[in-house]
């Protein structure tokens, strides 16, 4: 595959995973910031427009940003995570999953993203200093 139709693969991809991220955070089950993730990594390696882009975006930035330099988010994500995981999952085990199969591996879900949630930092000033805007700490990220 040639330069430049690797660089339209990854940033198509990029964008369906911005689309399904932002799908993520209205819809339970269907997560936000894996998706984002890759989208991230998709426009670091195809467009340094986008990436930067996804990076000073108003609301998806800063989520972005902590989670891949610090692997932290803040306390009010963790909360409403926690609150919209085992909501709809509890939902889903009780209401609509018919089988104990179908209950254990919505539960066994459900126990695994708590305890990667729950193992994440929490954000704290220090971990974007004053003085540093976020589209020079992406040029200094970049190397620019």
């Amino acid at each position: 595959m040639n330069a430049r139709a690797r660089k339209w693969l990854l940033l198509s991809a990029g964008m369906l995973a911005v689309g399904l991220g932002v799908t993520g955070a209205f819809v339970p089950l269907l997560p936000t910031t894996p998706f984002l993730l890759l989208a991230a990594a998709c426009f670091a390696r195809s467009s340094d427009r986008h990436y930067e882009w996804l990076l000073n975006h108003r609301w998806m930035g800063a989520h972005v940003r902590n989670y891949r330099e610090h692997k932290a988010t803040t306390r009010r994500v963790k909360a409403v995570t926690m609150v919209l995981l085992w909501g709809s999952i509890g939902y889903a085990a009780i209401a609509v999953a018919d089988g104990w199969v179908v209950r254990t591996l919505l539960l066994t879900v459900a126990v695994g993203v708590t305890i990667h949630v729950l193992s994440l930092r929490v954000v704290t000033g220090d971990m974007n200093p004053e003085g540093v805007t976020r589209s020079r700490a992406v040029r200094d990220a970049l190397g620019r």
